[in-house]
């Protein structure tokens, strides 16, 4: 045996096995795409169309946050973390905001992986560091990656899970091994990965918060904590990979500062005010008219609403079908349709908002019209596991002329909850059980209860009780993870290729997982194998089919009550700064900005940048 194969056993003969299937072809490249595609910019490219590579360095950006904080370590299930922490992490790879799911070298200058996705390889910088100068690694993504699955948020170990082993080869390279063939979107996954200083982290605690401000190996660093209330990014002006191809125009400003705020009302008037640059705005109350001001009609403050390409996933009032209520899909249909977006939209949001008709919303991978010929070859299998709606009905949430008078969705509702062995009693709706239909929906955002109070009253005309339960951010966690709910608002972004996180959201394995996005509950065995086959898709096509599928069983299984979106970012900034005339697909490029040389000129009046802020924050009725 030679001594090659021999180093190559002990790290394991099943990993041997996986590699060798594919090491005849495998060749390492700049950049990897999903299905095999070539990348939208070559090897020897200079920089991102969207950028502008020669953009001035300097100033600083203000921006604000909400809640409050009380850890730096985003890794982990406890407390509540600040956030940017991204700025000062570097990943293996950059994911293309301007492609569907393409990942560019960063910490590993080249990527290589199996042709039947038995194995990913990536090949590190040497020019690679941490801030305090020690190179980066193999030894630091192998730290990583186990410390993240044995101690991290439990959402790793299931985003993770068919990883069989990850072997540091030799200092720059670093190999992960899979458990099965064929997963196509593990090996762009593990490419995001924040690798952490296995050097740093020896001598401290990854399991529990921590308000030092960690090291990386990022274009930022942190310099200043107010807990709570304020946190300070200061640019690495040595920083190793600034003259990256993939990181040349970004990260422009010299200081980024975040202030937290409570209130979104409070928050708002700080930024007219002068108080911070720049917001990203929820309301569409506020954005009709809540930036009315001199600023604004002098042309010191700029509106504008950029194009928003992603999936915006589903947003809805989630049940937890956990408790004994909601495990009747006509008791969670009769209520979903008491909800009133029509009237809603009219009377609360200006109109701005679209209805939300797909957990792939916004994106080609949203169910329409009848299954097609594939998604019925995907479902059939699955007939009498799953509602006979699916194969010859086409989902649409109920809809109101917008005057507030539902009678149709009430006949409805009182015809599914009477059919599900409901009586009214007393002028409450009694179920079989002789109990009242009452439930909770727990909420942390003061704004949600302007939208949820007409919802209550259309439940309370049909004898059905509803309590708001409003919580503060650190309670709502936690019962968020300890499933101690009834309903909560939910939310589940979606990418342009949807894969692994599909079985945080809806497997059956990920139902009991404290970190999960699971919030429904589900446990499904025919949804499992939807979420199975959609991440075993072998083909763009086939993707979109398997999620199709997926959408329609979720849909007909009544499992939200779906709200609404906006198909476009509302940014509202002060004057003073410039950005790339291209923006990029699937983002609004805030980190490509730059601060105009003569921005004093026409700016606020600077707060003190390490001032702390008058108050602290909530988010609003776009969860």
């Amino acid at each position: 045996m030679s001594k090659t194969l021999r180093s190559l056993c002990l790290s394991g003969c099943g990993a041997l096995l996986l590699t060798l299937a594919g090491i005849a072809h495998a060749e390492p490249r700049h950049a990897i795409t999903l299905y095999d595609e070539a990348p939208k910019y070559p090897a020897n490219f200079k920089h991102f169309s969207w950028v502008n590579p020669d953009a001035p360095k300097g100033g600083t950006l203000r921006l604000s946050g909400y809640g409050g904080f009380d850890s730096l370590n985003e890794f982990i299930p406890k407390g509540t973390a600040a956030g940017q922490l991204g700025l000062i992490h570097d990943t293996l790879t950059y994911h293309s905001p301007d492609e569907p799911f393409t990942e560019y070298g960063l910490l590993a200058e080249k990527i290589e992986k199996a042709p039947d996705n038995s194995y990913v390889r990536f090949y590190l910088n040497p020019k690679a560091r941490f801030n305090d100068g020690t190179p980066v690694t193999s030894d630091d993504v192998v730290f990583t990656f186990n410390t993240l699955v044995e101690h991290g948020d439990p959402m790793y170990r299931h985003y993770y899970s068919d990883v069989a082993q990850v072997v540091a080869e030799d200092k720059q390279r670093v190999r992960f091994d899979f458990k099965h063939p064929g997963n196509r979107e593990l090996p762009l996954i593990l490419g995001q990965i924040q690798v952490l200083p296995k050097h740093w982290w020896a001598t401290r605690d990854f399991s529990k918060n921590t308000l030092e401000p960690p090291l990386g190996s990022g274009p930022y660093r942190i310099t200043k904590v107010d807990a709570g209330r304020a946190i300070r990014f200061e640019r690495v002006k040595d920083w190793w990979g600034k003259d990256l191809p993939v990181n040349r125009g970004y990260y422009n400003f010299d200081v980024i500062t975040v202030d937290y705020y409570r209130d979104m009302s409070v928050a708002l008037e700080a930024f007219k005010a002068g108080q911070f640059d720049f917001n990203l705005e929820y309301s569409a109350k506020d954005w009709a008219t809540g930036y009315d001001s001199p600023a604004l009609r002098a042309g010191k403050i700029i509106k504008q609403a950029i194009p928003n390409h992603n999936p915006v996933g589903m947003q809805g009032f989630a049940f937890n079908i956990r408790r004994p209520l909601f495990q009747d899909r006509r008791v969670r249909e009769a209520i979903a349709s008491l909800f009133d977006f029509e009237w809603t939209n009219k009377q609360l949001f200006f109109g701005s908002y679209k209805r939300t008709r797909s957990f792939f919303e916004n994106s080609e991978m949203a169910a329409t019209g009848l299954p097609s010929e594939a998604e019925l070859k995907i479902l059939e299998p699955l007939r009498g596991q799953i509602p006979d709606e699916v194969f010859g009905e086409v989902f649409q949430p109920p809809v109101s002329d917008g005057s507030g008078i539902i009678r149709e969705q009430k006949r409805r509702a009182y015809k599914l909850l009477t059919d599900a062995g409901y009586r009214i009693e007393n002028d409450k709706m009694v179920g079989p059980d002789g109990k009242p239909l009452a439930f909770e929906i727990m909420i942390a955002q003061a704004n949600l209860e302007r939208v949820i109070l007409p919802f209550k009253r259309n439940l309370s005309e049909l004898g059905i009780d509803l309590t708001i339960r409003r919580v503060d951010v650190s309670q709502y966690m936690n019962r968020l993870r300890s499933r101690d709910y009834d309903m909560v608002p939910g939310t589940w972004g979606q990418s342009n290729s949807p894969g692994n996180e599909q079985m945080e959201f809806w497997h059956s394995r990920s139902a009991d997982s404290a970190g999960s996005r699971n919030f429904i509950g589900l446990r499904d065995p025919a949804i499992d194998k939807l979420v199975e086959g959609l991440i075993r898709a072998d083909s763009r096509q086939s993707l979109i089919d398997h999620s199709r599928a997926l959408d329609r069983v979720l849909l007909w299984g009544n499992y939200v009550v779906p709200n609404y979106y906006v198909d476009t970012w509302r940014v509202a900034y002060w004057n003073q700064f410039d950005r790339p005339a291209t923006t990029p697909l699937y983002d609004f490029g805030m980190l490509t900005w730059w601060k105009k040389p003569d921005a004093k000129a026409d700016a606020p009046e600077q707060a003190d940048a390490d001032a702390a802020p008058a108050d602290t924050a909530q988010t609003e009725e776009a969860q």
